[in-house]
């Protein structure tokens, strides 16, 4: 069926993201439109100034004009498309969510917006979504309302709505499980995966898959209707019935609560609920869908996720920059260096990796074959982020980097000896970054011919998974360096934080007191079970112990001596307990043995431990407020956005909380100053509440 469109190549009319007919109308703002000669008409969204198409309510509004006229003077065909190169369209505009707290109004104002799909649905003419790069929730909404879906081979398509403690709110919780299967359906708005195009295709989501080249001809097709339709699965009426909802919905919600608990993350179930009662009937389903996601836009919990979404847009513009280095230099293959490289030659770096033995860089490709095995999907992306992987046993690639990437074991002495003998080797304007993950860059720096071009980059394992990178500065660091550091980091596809040196800078400093309690409750006789189910009842992903298994304890046991000995603030003595694990080689997840035993992967637990409390919870939890309240008053992170985004893109803190700052305080300043002022009369001076406190009370 392919070549059906490709034999009319030749005349294709060039139309691609950025291109258009010279004709094309300008008498709106946000669309240009304009009729090729076989009587197609071609609308084009383009947004001024504007990196990205997204759906404000302006955009609506003009593309109801649009269809008034398209509606007046028909054409043979309607064939949409964007002219970023970025994508078709990338979801809502989520800054017109921000005050919306009248339910009604919300109500109100969505009733508008499927009115303005339904009558794109109901053209009467053949209509054709050409998408290319990120088709996005109610982006992907006006595609399910044409005819045909024809996907450039770039193209990448979900509903991410769940992220944002929403589901899809313009029509596409009816028209997903109708055109696909609807588990497939309901998997991809309950999870807010996207889908590359060759999978779209295999669901039956986009009819065709074209190169760029080739899209007039397709779309020609498509509205000719030499492009068949591809016939929706028998499996969909049956799925969709009410005895099939019922079925499959149980499941659901039995899968759902076990990564989205209804307390914290009510959106996925609202979806569920809402599809199992009215998924047969569309007109009530589309009513159901208004009022459902008009409840949920008023919620905690999608306040502060639309929060988290904007402090991620904070950060990566910090990203910003133009520096655009070749080559990285990585010195130490082990499992953070390995890695680290690994990820910088996945995103188009030149990179060499220099270790002082054969063994742990083999064992470094190894696991880069494996990652890009994952996270690729064509065989020969993987060869060529391979290809760019270059083993260094003799540490050559420091003489041609732009990067150089210290990442050897957190011993001050040994990270001295390494810049001494690179030092004269790298190119003058290199810079040279250290992943220490608590040692203060003003020891580091002691001997470097350089200082001004030494910065922090201190990366969170898993690299290929954690998505903050803590951009550490000092007082010799030169403004242009801490610039280009900043902008590596994007490049990378990493959010950089902006954290002043200091011993555990903001992340670590922070976990350190949640981790330790944990082991003080363990000391107490508490389960470590318990435990961890105290930090996930609150949010978490994983509990303390679970964490510190997962890190390794070798890694806690040496920032927690760090800490100990550099901060003033008192603190637990355990080393004992976790000198006695490393000793015994038991050093959690990574040698199959720690607090809990591993296996596969994954910690076997007590299903029967007792049930947590909420003092509990606090005393893992406070803590934690306290040192970002210090670090606040010492300076070390600028401003209370930066504290909730690093700690939530770095350890999973509670998204639906908005961050550790803006849960203290919709808690009340106060009421956690007291509870920590309680909770240190009661079990010591560990709790005493930092002095920052008064200024937010």
């Amino acid at each position: 069926m392919g070549k059906t469109w490709e034999v009319l190549a030749p005349r294709n009319l060039e139309l691609g993201p950025l291109a258009g007919p010279a004709d094309a109308s300008s008498r709106w703002r946000n669309f240009k439109l304009a009729r090729d000669e076989d009587g197609i008409a071609w609308l084009v969204l383009d947004k001024p100034n504007a990196g990205a198409n997204t759906l404000s309510v302006d955009v609506l509004s003009e593309l109801d004009s649009v269809l008034t006229s398209l509606e007046q003077d028909p054409p043979k065909g309607v064939v949409l498309r964007s002219a970023k190169p970025a994508g078709f369209i990338a979801g809502a505009d989520i800054g017109e969510f921000g005050g919306m707290t009248d339910v009604a109004m919300i109500e109100e104002r969505l009733r508008e917006a499927h009115a303005v799909v339904d009558r794109l649905d109901h053209l009467p003419v053949p209509t054709v979504a050409v998408i290319h790069g990120y088709c996005l929730g109610g982006g992907l909404e006006v595609a399910l309302a044409c005819d045909h879906r024809i996907a450039v081979e770039d193209a990448r398509l979900g509903f991410p709505e769940v992220m944002l403690g929403l589901h899809p709110g313009l029509g596409g919780t009816v028209r997903l499980p109708r055109l696909i299967n609807p588990l497939e359906a309901m998997t991809m708005m309950l999870t807010g995966r996207n889908v590359r195009a060759s999978r779209a295709k295999s669901l039956g989501l986009v009819d065709a898959i074209v190169p760029e080249r080739h899209v007039k001809a397709a779309a020609t097709a498509a509205v000719t209707g030499l492009m068949r339709k591809r016939r929706g699965s028998l499996l969909i009426p049956v799925v969709n019935s009410h005895y099939g909802r019922a079925l499959a919905a149980k499941r659901m919600r039995k899968e759902t609560a076990k990564k989205a608990p209804i307390a914290h993350y009510p959106a996925p179930h609202a979806l569920i609920d809402l599809w199992e009662a009215h998924g047969g009937n569309a007109q009530d389903m589309q009513r159901a869908e208004i009022a459902s996601f008009a409840r949920l836009l008023v919620t905690e919990t999608s306040r502060n996720l639309v929060r988290v979404f904007f402090l991620r847009e904070t950060l990566k513009r910090l990203a910003g920059g133009g520096w655009s280095p070749r080559r990285v230099h990585v010195i130490g293959a082990g499992a953070m260096g390995g890695d680290i490289a690994a990820w910088c030659a996945w995103h188009g770096f030149i990179v060499t990796l220099a270790d002082m033995q054969a063994e742990p860089l083999a064992k470094a490709i190894a696991r880069a074959a494996d990652l890009y095995g994952k996270i690729g999907h064509r065989r020969i992306d993987t060869r060529d982020a391979l290809d760019r992987l270059i083993p260094d046993l003799e540490g050559e690639g420091v003489r041609s980097a732009d990067l150089v990437i210290e990442a050897v074991p957190e011993t001050l002495e040994l990270k001295r000896k390494v810049y001494a003998a690179i030092q004269t080797k790298m190119k003058s304007d290199a810079i040279l970054a250290t992943n220490t993950s608590s040692i203060p860059l003003e020891e580091l720096r002691f001997g470097l011919r350089r200082p001004d071009h030494f910065v922090g980059l201190h990366f969170f394992n898993p690299v290929s998974r954690m998505q903050l990178v803590e951009v550490v500065s000092h007082d010799q660091l030169s403004p242009d360096a801490l610039a280009k550091a900043r902008a590596f980091v994007g490049r990378i596809d990493r959010l950089p934080a902006p954290v002043k040196s200091a011993p555990g800078f903001l992340v670590n400093r922070a976990l350190t007191p949640y981790m330790l309690e944990a082991l003080v409750m363990l000391g107490e006789g508490y389960k470590r079970e318990s435990i961890d189910a105290a930090a996930v009842s609150f949010g978490m992903p994983m509990g303390p112990i679970e964490l510190a298994d997962t890190v390794g304890l070798d890694i806690c046991l040496h920032v927690a001596e760090t800490l100990k000995a550099s901060l003033q603030r008192p603190m637990p003595d355990v080393s004992q307990a976790l000198r006695a694990k490393v000793d015994a080689g038991h050093l959690g997840r990574k040698s199959g043995r720690g607090f809990y035993e591993w296996r596969h992967g994954e910690a076997v637990k007590d299903p029967d431990a007792p049930t947590s409390s909420k003092e509990m919870t606090d005393r893992l939890i406070l803590p934690m407020l306290d040192v970002c309240v210090s670090c606040l008053r010492e300076g070390i992170v600028a401003d209370e956005d930066t504290v909730d985004g690093a700690m939530v893109f770095a350890t999973g803190f509670a998204p639906f909380r908005g961050g550790p700052m803006h849960y203290a305080r919709a808690r009340g300043a106060a009421n956690v100053r007291d509870e920590l002022d309680r909770l240190a009369q009661r079990y010591g001076e560990r709790f005493k509440p930092d002095p920052g406190w008064d200024r937010l009370t």
